[in-house]
C-alpha cells in the first residue's frame, strides 16, 4: 500500500488521538481532511468538538499592505516567550490555476519555522467572500482541540468584506497603515463596528499621527467605543450581555501604534488583547460572543447541506431547461425557484 493510500486509510479515531496528543503530522492530516471536506471530515469534527472551548481566538483583519502577516508573526513570538502555544490560520487568495493559496506560510512567516509551540496553516479562500475560507472555523476547531492557547486568524485582506471575522473571533484586531487612505475605507467597510482593538502598524512611517487622529475622531463620531455584539444571520438575534447603560462596564476601543518589523508596540498590543480577554469573562460578554460564533457555524453547516441537496436534486439537464424557460420569458426565476423548492420538499 502506498504512502498516499495509507494516509487516506488512517482511521478517524487515530487522527483524533494524534491531534489531542500534539502529533504535528496527524494534526496536519486532520486539517487537510477538514479543509478538503472528505467523507469523514464531519465525523472527525464531531469527535474533536468536546475538547474545544479553551483557546482564545484572535482575528486579524485589514487592508492588504498593512503588515498583518508580520504583525501576526511578531505577536506569536511574544506569546511564545511567555510559554503559550500558538496556532495560526493564514487565509490567502486562491490561485486560479491550482485552487491553492497564492502565498505560503513558509514564505510569510519564516521566523516561526522550527518552533514546536507554533503551528501555521495557510488556507485558500476558494471563492469564499468575507476574507475567510468556508472551512476556516472547522480548522480553528481542530487547533482548539489540539490544545493551542492562542489561535490567530489572519484574513485575506479584501477590504469591505472583512467583517465576517467578527463572528468567529473573541478579539478582533483591525490593522491600518499610514498613508493608505484606510481611515476612509474603515467607514465604508464598517470596520470600526467590528474592531475590539485598532492597530496602526508601520508607525515609523510619515503620517502616522494623522492616521491615529483620524481613527480616534471616527471612534468619537460613532458615539460609542464599544463593539456592538450582533449576528447578521437569521438563526439567532443576539443582545449584548453587558448593560449598555453602564459606561464603566463597556469595552473602550483604543488605537495602538506598532512597528511589527522592530517589535515596537507589540507588548502593549499583547497586553491589550489579554485585557480584552479578561474583560470578556468578567463582563459575561464571552457567553454572547460564543453564542454568535455557534449560530454562525450552524448557518454555515445548514447552507452547505442545502447546497449539497439542491445539487443532488437538480441535474444539469433539468437546470438547463428551466434556465432556457426563464430566458424565453415563458416563466420567471421566482416561480421556477419556488417550484424547485417544492419538488425538493416533496422528496425529503
Amino acid at each position: 500500500m502506498s504512502e498516499r493510500q495509507t494516509r487516506r486509510a488512517l482511521p478517524v479515531a487515530e487522527l483524533v488521538q494524534g491531534v489531542q496528543a500534539g502529533n504535528r503530522l496527524l494534526l496536519a492530516r486532520a486539517i487537510s481532511r477538514v479543509e478538503n471536506e472528505t467523507d469523514d471530515a464531519h465525523a472527525l469534527l464531531r469527535a474533536l468538538f468536546p475538547a474545544t472551548g479553551r483557546a482564545h481566538i484572535i482575528g486579524v483583519t485589514g487592508a492588504p499592505g498593512s503588515g498583518k502577516s508580520t504583525l501576526v508573526t511578531t505577536l506569536a513570538q511574544r506569546y511564545r516567550a511567555l510559554g503559550l502555544t500558538v496556532g495560526i490560520v493564514a487565509i490567502d487568495p486562491t490561485s486560479p490555476f491550482t485552487g491553492g493559496a497564492l502565498l505560503g506560510d513558509r514564505v510569510r512567516m519564516r521566523a516561526l519555522s522550527g518552533d514546536e509551540g507554533v503551528f501555521v496553516r495557510s488556507m485558500a479562500t476558494r471563492g469564499s467572500l468575507g476574507g475567510l475560507s468556508k472551512t476556516t472555523n472547522d480548522v480553528v476547531t481542530v487547533l482548539d482541540a489540539a490544545g493551542f492557547d492562542r489561535i490567530l486568524v489572519e484574513t485575506v485582506g479584501v477590504g469591505q468584506a472583512e467583517v465576517e471575522i467578527a463572528s468567529m473571533a473573541h478579539t478582533t484586531l483591525v490593522v491600518e497603515a499610514p498613508g493608505m487612505g484606510d481611515e476612509v475605507q474603515a467607514i465604508k467597510a464598517g470596520i470600526l463596528e467590528i474592531a475590539d482593538i485598532l492597530v496602526v502598524n508601520k508607525a515609523d512611517r510619515p503620517g502616522v499621527d494623522k492616521t491615529v487622529q483620524a481613527l480616534e475622531m471616527m471612534l468619537e463620531t460613532e458615539g460609542s467605543n464599544a463593539r456592538q455584539l450582533r449576528h447578521h444571520g437569521q438563526l439567532l438575534a443576539m443582545q449584548a450581555t453587558a448593560d449598555p447603560a453602564e459606561e464603566a462596564a463597556r469595552w473602550a476601543v483604543k488605537v495602538l501604534k506598532t512597528v511589527s518589523t522592530t517589535g515596537d508596540g507589540i507588548d502593549d498590543l499583547r497586553q491589550r488583547i489579554e485585557d480584552h480577554q479578561a474583560w470578556l469573562h468578567a463582563s459575561g460578554e464571552i457567553t454572547g460572543r460564543e453564542q454568535v460564533r455557534i449560530a454562525h457555524t450552524l448557518e454555515n453547516i445548514i447552507h452547505a447541506e442545502l447546497n449539497r441537496r439542491i445539487k443532488a436534486h437538480l441535474p444539469t439537464e433539468k437546470l438547463n431547461g428551466v434556465v432556457e424557460a426563464v430566458r424565453q420569458r415563458t416563466s420567471d426565476p421566482y416561480t421556477v425557484a419556488s417550484e424547485l423548492l417544492t419538488q425538493m420538499d416533496g422528496r425529503a
